[in-house]
């Protein structure tokens, strides 16, 4: 059963790292487009850092350590919105979402396995992001918790997995965008911590920043990999994401069925 739930996981993946790698230019100047952003962050830290703003920093490091994780990382949130609608909308357009049903594929397994091939991609992306930052500009890991930040960062993806599931549902039944997903992705990145500390904003800000998930993902990966800071730092914000995974989730999942079951009795299932 294990088995078979992960061979059709895999069979996602190879799907779409066939399709993606198809267009190999493309694939080759994603990768190089970080590069560009890596640059643009280490020069932009030099004008704006402050002893305000380096107080807020974990001891030794700079603006451009803070600013690149946050980058680098609030990306699995902005994968997570719209990987659910775009491989909705692929497999809608090939024909693929009704031929994956009458298999008997389970839901949770289709969601999942759509996801997967953009995960991995966007973990080799933050692994080029920090090998440039690293190589090029002087960025230092040095003493970070990797293990730590892996676990935010699976806590993270679970949390941000509920919002995506939630925006696809949307597309399933309206035919177009969730308006409400890019708000939200825009709320994280002014609120969330992405460029600068959530202890810069106003308070009102600070306590609406406390209702978004990338918040404590953000505070948690910095203070593995740029504090090096332990599990018993770092778990009041993995128990929060959690806490967010175990209301969106289940949530999630059954608007998802509902929004699908509704889209098979009307015949709009394959209408875009």
């Amino acid at each position: 059963m294990i088995r078979a739930l992960f061979r059709k996981i895999l069979a996602f993946f190879w799907r779409d790292f066939a399709i993606e790698t198809s267009y190999r230019s493309n694939f080759i100047l994603q990768l190089a487009e970080t590069l560009f952003t890596v640059a643009s962050f280490y020069y932009l830290s030099g004008f704006v850092e402050s002893p305000r703003l380096l107080q807020s920093l974990p001891a030794g490091k700079t603006y451009f350590a803070f600013a690149i994780v946050g980058v680098a990382f609030f990306d699995y949130m902005t994968v997570a919105m719209n990987a659910f609608d775009q491989s909705l909308e692929d497999a809608r357009r090939n024909g693929a979402l009704e031929a994956l049903l009458v298999t008997g594929t389970s839901v949770p397994v289709i969601l999942a396995g759509s996801v997967v091939y953009p995960f991995v991609l966007l973990s080799l992306r933050t692994a080029v992001y920090l090998g440039w930052a690293a190589f090029l500009f002087g960025f230092s890991a040095a003493g970070a918790n990797w293990p730590g930040a892996a676990a935010v960062l699976l806590a993270s993806v679970l949390s941000f997995t509920g919002l995506g599931i939630l925006s696809a549902s949307y597309m399933l039944l309206f035919k177009r965008g969730n308006p409400a997903k890019w708000l939200l992705l825009g709320a994280s990145s002014v609120l969330g911590g992405m460029m600068y500390p959530v202890s810069v904003l106003p308070h009102a800000l600070r306590i609406i920043s406390r209702l978004l998930p990338v918040t404590y993902s953000l505070e948690g990966l910095r203070s593995a990999v740029l504090a090096g800071a332990g599990f018993g730092i770092l778990w009041p914000s993995i128990r929060a994401l959690l806490l967010f995974a175990v209301v969106l989730l289940p949530v999630s999942f059954a608007v998802f069925s509902w929004a699908l079951r509704r889209t098979r009795i009307t015949g709009t299932l394959t209408h875009f």
